[in-house]
């Protein structure tokens, strides 16, 4: 039989959690002398968790689903410099290259490869126990549903590969695919145990449990429930997932998880940690609550290290690509400038939402006093606006200089492109009561107004559009808008509005923005050109893709 080399990127993470990342090189090991223990299938599984982090490396462009998704919502523009096109080309909802997603695509079935690796060797291995192999086994389900579910709601059609046997498959239908990401799910659902937030190993954190897995079944559904106008899924094995199931394990979820809402919402985000100089947090009486055990509204989360100058996939890119280009104050700190903030956002948010500011970094605002230099660095589409959950955080070290938190905390380099160690959140408590109280949950108003007293608002009766409201303003820059506007139907109307005449600075000279979204792609990405090619025409371009027009021209 062929062996199947495999090659591991082991991701060092910072010491709250090196017990689940630390292993040893196996690189040299291959399909006839691996997996032999349950050690090694754990390390097989660590190995798929690292293709989540594998996000942007000279090799593979443009293949972060995160930073594709918070470019592309309707109240991001382009930002960035001279060279970043590619940044144009995703706010213009256009291509700067006929394969300019082929590092997205390609680093998700990876990984996919690396959990169907693990699931056809599950019975080669002598396990400890039948609990210890369940546990496993419904991680990498939930993994390769996860990777499945990044490629549909990007790509729409591919295919579904469910072994490691090298096959040019046709792609599926939606049906077929959503069957089988919520089919994984169920499973992992089902195989994980009922270990509540407060008693898992926190050396653990960052691997996906049940809560997760019925957290992301609640998102999957919506997304194609909404998309594709569809009440029910029929999984793989003939059985049917309603809404009133998804609503129940959300419920699950909600009682029985021991997660829960953190007391302040801006103390979910590192910039409170620097509660001593940033006027902001210090007038606030704000205390990060970290990433280390006590976050217990951070149901998944991909981690990173204080390894980043080994390997740029180490560390958090989109904090270095939304960091603030060419210049560090305090807090804020150095990056590419990537997705600006629409001042639209700003404008039309309350100020009684503690979430406003706690959200959207204004440089013109006194309570913020930070000393932002317009233009630093040949800038383009600037706003004064920028988000802050997701940002390069500066202390000021012993000599009163300007170091990244994870500098002092982690140890972390200090070159500014590969110290931050910031969590991804994928998924927080707040999305679970939202995703079944929009499901139409029996206590739909009791999760909302537990939404809104967080923020400091009162409470209101539910609707869908309070739900709408509360979606953008809780989960600004996480990367889900794109996609929830996709699946109520509001992606055209809403893009369009809010990129209509928007005032920016252009290398320090004032514009006007303009962005039009292109409806014949329904929001979905083009399949890249190499793969359509590779697949011999098995596989089809994706509707307004291929064309003059879809090209971006600066």
């Amino acid at each position: 039989m062929k062996k199947i080399n495999l090659i591991f990127t082991i991701v060092l993470i910072c010491s709250s959690c090196s017990d689940f990342l630390d292993t040893e090189n196996l690189t040299n090991k291959d399909s006839s002398n691996f997996p032999v223990s349950s050690e090694d299938m754990d390390t097989e599984l660590v190995s798929a968790y690292a293709a989540n982090t594998e996000v942007w490396n000279t090799a593979e462009k443009k293949s972060s689903p995160f930073i594709v998704a918070v470019e592309m919502a309707e109240y991001t523009l382009s930002g960035g410099g001279t060279g970043d096109v590619t940044a144009r080309a995703m706010s213009s909802y256009k291509q700067d290259v006929e394969s300019m997603y082929s590092g997205t695509w390609n680093r998700l079935y990876r990984g996919i490869h690396r959990t169907n690796f693990l699931l056809e060797n599950v019975e080669k291995v002598l396990w400890d126990s039948e609990s210890q192999k369940n546990e496993i086994i419904g991680q990498a389900y939930f993994l390769r549903a996860n990777f499945y579910y990044d490629l549909g709601r990007m790509f729409e059609n591919v295919p579904v590969h469910l072994s490691t046997k090298a096959e040019n498959l046709p792609q599926a239908t939606p049906d077929e695919l959503y069957s089988q990401i919520c089919s994984d799910l169920y499973q992992a659902v089902n195989l994980m145990p009922s270990t509540s937030y407060q008693d898992l190993n926190k050396n653990n954190l960052g691997r996906a449990t049940k809560w997760a897995a019925e957290a992301l079944l609640g998102r999957v559904y919506l997304f194609y429930s909404g998309v594709y106008q569809q009440e029910t899924v029929t999984l793989t094995d003939g059985t049917q997932l309603d809404k009133a199931k998804v609503i129940s394990l959300l419920q699950d979820c909600i009682a029985n998880s021991g997660h829960a809402l953190v007391k302040d919402f801006r103390n979910l985000w590192p910039y409170s940690y620097s509660n001593k100089d940033y006027k902001y947090a210090v007038d606030n009486k704000l205390q990060w609550i970290g990433e280390a055990g006590d976050n217990s509204e951070t149901i998944f989360a991909y981690k990173f290290s204080n390894a980043g100058q080994i390997n740029l996939s180490y560390c958090n890119q989109p904090c270095l690509f939304f960091g603030l280009r060419g210049q560090q104050t305090m807090p804020f700190g150095k990056g590419w400038g990537w997705v600006t903030t629409n001042p639209k956002l700003y404008e039309e948010w309350s100020n009684d939402d503690l979430r406003k500011k706690g959200t959207i970094l204004n440089v013109n605002d006194p309570d913020e006093n930070v000393n932002y230099k317009w233009n630093a660095n040949r800038c383009y589409n600037e706003t004064g606006y920028f988000n802050k959950k997701y940002m390069p955080i500066n202390l000021k070290n012993a000599n009163g200089n300007l170091e990244n938190y994870s500098v002092s905390l982690y140890g972390a380099p200090t070159h500014f492109m590969y110290n931050n160690t910031q969590d991804l959140v994928i998924i927080r408590f707040a999305d679970v009561l939202l995703m079944a109280a929009e499901l139409g949950s029996s206590q739909a108003q009791q999760y909302v107004d537990m939404i809104r007293e967080r923020a400091g608002l009162p409470s209101v009766p539910v609707t869908l559009a309070v739900i709408k409201k509360e979606r953008l303003h809780e989960f600004a820059y996480e990367g889900l808008r794109f996609y929830d506007l996709m699946r109520w139907g509001d992606m055209e109307t809403e893009i369009n509005r809010m990129q209509k005449d928007v005032k920016v600075k252009t290398m320090g000279v004032e514009k006007t923005y303009n962005v039009t979204f292109r409806s014949e792609t329904r929001g979905f990405l083009p399949i890249p050109e190499c793969e359509i090619k590779l697949s011999e025409g098995m596989l089809k371009q994706n509707e307004g893709w291929g064309t003059t027009e879809a090209f971006y021209q600066d």
